[in-house]
């Protein structure tokens, strides 16, 4: 048998092994195609492209910037030594892919998966990472929340973390825990050096690195608001409750039900709730997380800024809606708040196909990306 096609039979069945059914089908076509050009051609693509193993290990982590770039350079090179000089060629472009993988920090370890759209891999891209909520998991929240759809239009990338159901019966982020509410340690640290890790491996534009959750998983996005600003850009908060507001699950449930803030004075004196830009959903009728925690989150994100606060009522997809938003001198929208007339404990705009998605509301998912988009991060943190 022609040994460039048992090569390329062999890279397809590698291929389908990893996922990526769409190079197993083009590796399949060279080989049958029979060209030795073919098959070198396709072999240089793949070393082009970012691809992220699905076999779980240890990756010690380094500084987005020098390393990475040096990696990539160092690629480059040895593609030139052996390559003989041709014409220009359009940069390779990536498809549409939904990678599922594992990282692996120390002890620690999560799976994952990555949405990355179609595009010029060589250009940094925004990145998101979406924390999904109780009982859900990566798929069914990309579906629900229609975010995939909203991040091919505007080119960005899209991390989702799956919560262990060892760590958490429900499927759900520990955001009521202390140990889980602090910098260096616990979920904020591994799902911040998960974040670093796809930034390592994928061009992206380190100033535009947002977080965005719904219920446990926005509750979750709002402590990593607070223990990692120098990462995170912006955050967005659906259905969820503000950070560091229980230290146990009785005070979570209590604090749920009824939305009354628990933090205490002294709690709040000593390290008060650091200002960040943040876009806040919440139904007005949550039968599960109360109302009056997505005004908390909003409240957050203003303290101690200077703004004035403007109110728009409207109706979209369905649904009436009360839009607040607290804007700098400049215009720029420092945090907006939306309330959901009549929607329960569910995503706005969503896909109903999903779980804990309302189709009815609002988009929330396209107000995210337009509110991160305005919002790069600045400064050093």
């Amino acid at each position: 048998m022609n040994p460039d096609f048992q090569r390329m039979m062999a890279r397809a069945a590698q291929q389908t092994r990893g996922g990526d059914l769409m190079a197993a089908t083009r590796s399949i076509q060279d080989a049958l195609a029979g060209t030795v050009e073919a098959a070198a051609e396709a072999e240089a693509a793949t070393q082009d492209r970012d691809v992220i193993d699905v076999d779980a290990r240890v990756i010690e982590d380094h500084p987005i910037g020098i390393g990475a770039t040096e990696s990539l350079r160092s690629r480059s090179t040895t593609r030139e030594h052996h390559e003989p000089p041709r014409e220009a060629r359009a940069p390779v472009m990536d498809e549409e892919r939904f990678l599922a993988a594992t990282y692996a920090r120390g002890r620690a370890s999560i799976d994952y998966k990555l949405y990355v759209p179609p595009g010029d891999p060589s250009v940094p891209r925004p990145l998101l990472l979406m924390l999904h909520g109780c009982t859900q998991n990566p798929d069914d929240f990309a579906i629900g929340t229609r975010m995939n759809e909203v991040a091919r239009r505007n080119s960005w990338l899209v991390l989702y973390p799956e919560q262990s159901t060892k760590l958490n019966p429900q499927g759900c982020w520990n955001w009521f825990k202390t140990s889980h509410q602090e910098r260096g340690r616990g979920e904020p640290a591994l799902l911040a050096a998960l974040t670093h890790h796809v930034m390592a491996h994928h061009r992206v534009d380190a100033r535009r690195v947002h977080v965005a959750g719904l219920s446990a998983g926005g509750a979750m996005a709002a402590v990593l608001g607070q223990t990692y600003p120098e990462l995170f850009a912006s955050v967005g908060v659906h259905s969820g409750l503000p950070s560091g507001a229980v230290a146990s699950a009785p005070e979570a449930l209590a604090m749920m039900r009824t939305g009354q803030d628990t933090r205490s004075t002294a709690r709040m004196t000593t390290s008060p709730p650091r200002p960040i830009p943040t876009i806040v959903f919440h139904g007005t009728r949550d039968m599960t997380v109360h109302p009056l925690n997505g005004e908390h989150v909003y409240a957050d994100a203003i303290t101690g800024l200077t703004g004035t606060e403007r109110v728009e009522h409207g109706r979209e997809g369905g649904r009436a809606y009360t839009r607040k938003t607290t804007v700098a001198t400049d215009g720029r929208a420092l945090a907006e708040l939306w309330l959901i007339d009549g929607a329960g404990h569910a995503w706005s705009g969503g896909d109903r196909r999903g779980s804990h998605a309302d189709w009815q509301g609002p988009d929330a998912a396209g107000q995210m990306i337009c509110f991160f988009s305005a919002h790069p991060r600045t400064g050093d943190a």
